[in-house]
C-alpha cells in the first residue's frame, strides 16, 4: 500500500509538469456559427487552383462552416483594416490568424507585426470567439517569430499552431514556387490545423 502511495506521489506532479492538460483557452463556450481563416497568401491559397486552399481542405473535415478570409500580400497592418468586415461581422467561433510572411517582406518590425497581432486577436475576443495563432516558421524560416508568437498566444490564451510549413517548405513536392504550397502541401496544412483546433470545437 505504502508503495502504491509513493508511486502516485511521483507520478501526479510529472503528469502536470508533462504538460498533458491542454491549455486554457478564452472563449472556450463561443456560440459564433463559423471558423473565419484569415491571413495571407498562405490562406488565400496561392500556387493551387480554386478550391484547393487550406480553408476549403478545413471545411471537409469539420462541421462548421469554413470561411476564407485570405488576402495574398496582406500585412499585419491590412489585416487590422479588413478585420470589421472580413472577420467581426461573420458571426465567427473560431479565428485562425495567420500573419508574418508579408511584413518581413516589407520590412516591418517585429514589434510592430507583435503589436498589431496582439490587437487582431483582442478584438475579435471581445467579440466573443476563440483565437488560433499560426506559426508559418519552418527551420530557419521566420524563426525569429516563433517565439514572440508562442508568448502573445499564452499571455491571450489562444490556440497556438507552431511550425505550420515544417517539412513542406523543403519539399518541392508539396510547393508551387520557393515559399507557397501547392494543393498537396495546403492538404496538410489542412489537417495540421485541424489536429490543432479539434478539441476546441466540439
Amino acid at each position: 500500500m505504502k508503495k502504491i502511495k509513493l508511486r502516485l506521489v511521483f507520478v501526479i506532479p510529472l503528469i502536470i509538469l508533462c504538460g498533458c492538460a491542454k491549455p486554457e483557452i478564452r472563449n472556450l463556450d463561443a456560440k459564433g456559427s463559423s471558423i473565419i481563416c484569415f491571413g495571407d497568401s498562405i490562406t488565400f491559397g496561392y500556387g493551387a487552383n480554386s478550391g484547393e486552399d487550406y480553408p476549403t481542405a478545413l471545411g471537409k473535415l469539420v462541421r462548421l462552416s469554413v470561411v476564407n478570409s485570405g488576402v495574398d500580400g496582406d500585412t499585419t497592418f491590412e489585416a487590422l483594416e479588413r478585420l470589421e468586415n472580413d472577420v467581426l461581422d461573420k458571426d465567427p467561433r473560431l479565428v485562425i490568424v495567420e500573419f508574418c510572411g508579408n511584413d518581413f517582406l516589407k520590412k516591418i518590425p517585429k514589434e510592430d507585426t507583435v503589436k498589431n497581432l496582439t490587437q487582431i486577436i483582442e478584438r475579435i475576443q471581445e467579440k466573443g470567439a476563440m483565437v488560433a495563432l499560426v506559426d508559418i516558421s519552418a527551420g530557419v524560416f521566420f524563426q525569429e517569430y516563433r517565439q514572440a508568437f508562442k508568448k502573445l498566444a499564452a499571455q491571450k490564451k489562444a490556440i497556438f499552431i507552431p511550425v505550420l510549413l515544417n517539412r513542406i517548405i523543403t519539399n518541392p513536392a508539396m510547393k508551387s514556387d520557393f515559399f507557397h504550397p501547392n494543393a498537396r502541401g495546403y492538404q496538410v496544412i489542412a489537417k495540421r490545423i485541424y489536429q490543432a483546433i479539434s478539441a476546441y470545437i466540439k
